[in-house]
């Protein structure tokens, strides 16, 4: 993508089924668990970059022993920090206690982070604070073991407003107004509400305070917890957590929005935010790795039994489609096929555009996320060559003179890399025509490929947000290659909506689909439509979340997405560019055919999987007409 933005967190999950003995006598290492954590994490880094935590707990610790550890850096490499830090203890321990350091139960006893469950997360933050405080995981400690809570997750919740009042209405004070806040409470309050009715029950069977506090680890509901807590959230998460006793979960939200994959064998339970990288860290097979349903928690009990349970009715799945575009890694084998689809299906609308003159048009792609859709579109070009030429080939009546054969047999597309993404430039210059200047070069071109004002170049991008890049940079550097043309092809649709699941896109005014539709609303006359639009997402404030529409529809709906993305075209295009511009997006329909189980599509078609993205939008179009530019949610 080549405007960036911040999305997505990342979490990791480890349970380990077997005593800490028995990972020393197998893998010859008593920090396997660690170690594992690790691989999860990095593996995870393009999920969070602003900072990241871990958080581990030790089973059956004695009274007056700390048994939860925890440690959470900032900033690009917070995972390496968090591992450095730790690693440094263990070698300090090694130095100090030889002997001892080989005694997995005298590491238990002495060495933070030397658990039994372990789990990790990596943040990229959609709130203006940027802090270590605003790093996963949380913890809600308490003396009572059952009741201390440790939580971390990928989420953003639409109705944290209505979710506050609740825990104010409960005689609770959150210290601030975000989603982490109000989900660590919500579950710390019904956790409370469960140790206390075990509590009460086997106090009236005769039972004594600690014998108490062994049968309430026992029997702690862990599946009723979630249910009573997650009743009235509106939002996409996979939420992961852990009570002090050992009991762990990781909930998914009933419509499947975030993503969330395990695998467990008779050693292990690991969950995390991504498939191939269980499949790299523990080397297992595609198969072995499953997806948790939506509306269920996986909960694994202190005693080792796993189960996956319901804590919420799931509605129709609509998983996430920009995970496969954009945001998980393409390492991942249905999401490499997927994006090779998406610029396969491309490929007719770019024949057409070029009036299929294959042989006067170098197709690139814009690094880095946009090379397996490439990939797919190089596919569906050498497809329509070999169409082309069995067809003249097949149908022809009259013989072929050996030129002619030759050069139809010569015909190839002209696939290169024209685009190069150098390091990241510093902006350390004040004077903002220099600044200017020097994001002009944040790309740079291949010279000697492009013939002068002979060729087309077709350029495929994974998706367009504001277009900034494009205007700024891109464009201007391959205009100095003096082409006839330039096609810029989007993989995704044109992007018209703002996210409020955990991406960061809440802003109507970032998105330059939506610039180029007020700008034809205004061209034809028809700009009583924002004002329209306003008054009814206004009047809609008062109204239950569940008759809110989505009211900034109609500003896109006098216009065909062509007309949209030939207005776009001239918003993107400097204003001394040579060559012709055009601009094309993925189809809505294309994009269902290479992601059929992946219907979150709310960023291109405005129809959001909960009430909330409806209220969310239509204040992210308040903001924009008031002139407030601000998000139109809080978050974590």
């Amino acid at each position: 993508m080549s405007d960036a933005i911040k999305h997505e967190c990342g979490i990791a999950l480890i349970r380990l089924l077997k005593p800490l003995s028995y990972y020393q006598e197998k893998y010859g290492t008593p920090y396997y668990g660690i170690n594992k954590l690790y691989l999860l994490m990095e593996k995870q880094h393009n999920r969070g970059q602003d900072g990241a935590g871990i958080a581990t707990i030790k089973f059956d610790v004695k009274p007056g022993n700390r048994y939860i550890s925890r440690y959470r850096a900032m900033g690009s490499t917070a995972v390496a920090d968090i591992f450095e830090y730790v690693q440094k203890k263990f070698a300090a321990v090694q130095k100090a206690y030889p002997a001892e350091s080989k005694d997995t139960q005298w590491l238990k006893d002495n060495v933070s982070f030397t658990g039994e469950v372990l789990l990790g997360h990596l943040r990229y933050g959609t709130h203006g604070k940027n802090s270590i405080e605003s790093c996963h995981p949380f913890l809600r400690q308490n003396n009572w073991m059952t009741r201390n809570l440790v939580v971390a997750g990928n989420f953003n919740m639409t109705n944290v407003d209505e979710l506050l009042q609740q825990l104010y209405d409960l005689g609770q004070h959150p210290k601030e107004q975000a989603d982490t806040v109000t989900v660590l409470e919500k579950i710390g309050h019904f956790l409370d509400d469960e140790n206390q009715e075990l509590f009460d029950q086997f106090k009236k069977e005769g039972y004594s305070n600690v014998e108490i506090s062994s049968q309430i680890a026992k029997n702690l509901d862990v599946a009723k917890i979630l249910t009573r807590s997650a009743k009235t959230w509106d939002g996409g998460y996979t939420i992961a957590g852990i009570m002090g006793h050992g009991d762990a979960f990781v909930m998914r939200d009933p419509s499947g929005i975030r993503p969330a994959f395990y695998y467990q064998d008779d050693e292990v339970l690991v969950v995390a935010s991504e498939r191939p990288v269980i499949q790299t860290a523990f080397n297992i097979p595609l198969k072995a790795v499953k997806e948790i349903k939506p509306g269920h928690a996986l909960i694994a009990k202190k005693d080792g039994t796993v189960t996956e349970e319901m804590f919420r009715q799931p509605t129709e799945q609509k998983s996430c489609s920009f995970e496969r575009i954009y945001f998980s890694r393409g390492s991942d084998a249905d999401i490499y096929q997927e994006r090779k689809q998406l610029g396969k299906l491309l490929c007719p609308q770019v024949l057409e555009l070029i009036n299929n003159d294959i042989k006067n048009t170098v197709f690139s792609f814009i690094p880095n996320t946009a090379e397996v859709s490439y990939y797919g579109m190089m596919e569906g070009m050498n497809k329509y060559v070999r169409d082309y030429q069995k067809e003249v080939l097949l149908n022809r009546d009259e013989k072929i003179s050996d030129e002619e054969l030759n050069e139809i047999l010569s015909l190839h597309p002209r696939f290169e890399k024209l685009n190069i993404k150098d390091a990241k430039l510093r902006t350390f210059i004040t004077q903002d025509a220099d600044r200017q200047d020097m994001v002009q070069h944040v790309y740079d071109t291949t010279y000697g490929i492009v013939r002068d004002h002979e060729d087309t170049i077709v350029a495929i991008d994974d998706s367009i947000v504001r277009g900034t890049t494009l205007k700024q940079s891109i464009l201007t550097i391959l205009d100095r290659l003096n082409p006839k043309k330039i096609i810029i092809v989007s993989s995704a649709p044109q992007i018209r909506y703002p996210d409020c699941y955990g991406i960061d896109m809440s802003r109507m005014g970032e998105f330059v689909a939506f610039e180029a539709a007020i700008n034809l609303l205004k061209k034809n006359g028809m700009s009583h439509v924002i004002d329209e639009v306003y008054q009814k997402c206004l009047a809609s404030i008062t109204l239950p979340k569940d008759e809110v529409e989505n009211y900034v529809k109609a500003i896109y709906e006098p216009f065909t997405d062509e007309e949209i993305s030939k207005e776009i075209a001239l918003i993107v295009k400097p204003h001394n560019l040579k060559a012709d511009l055009e601009v094309i997006f993925q189809t809505l329909d294309n994009l269902h055919v290479a992601c059929p189980n992946h219907k979150g599509d709310w960023y291109f078609s405005g129809d959001y999987p909960t009430p909330g993205g409806n209220k969310t939008v239509n204040r992210a179009y308040m903001n924009w007409v008031e002139g407030k530019n601000v998000r139109a949610y809080f978050s974590n």
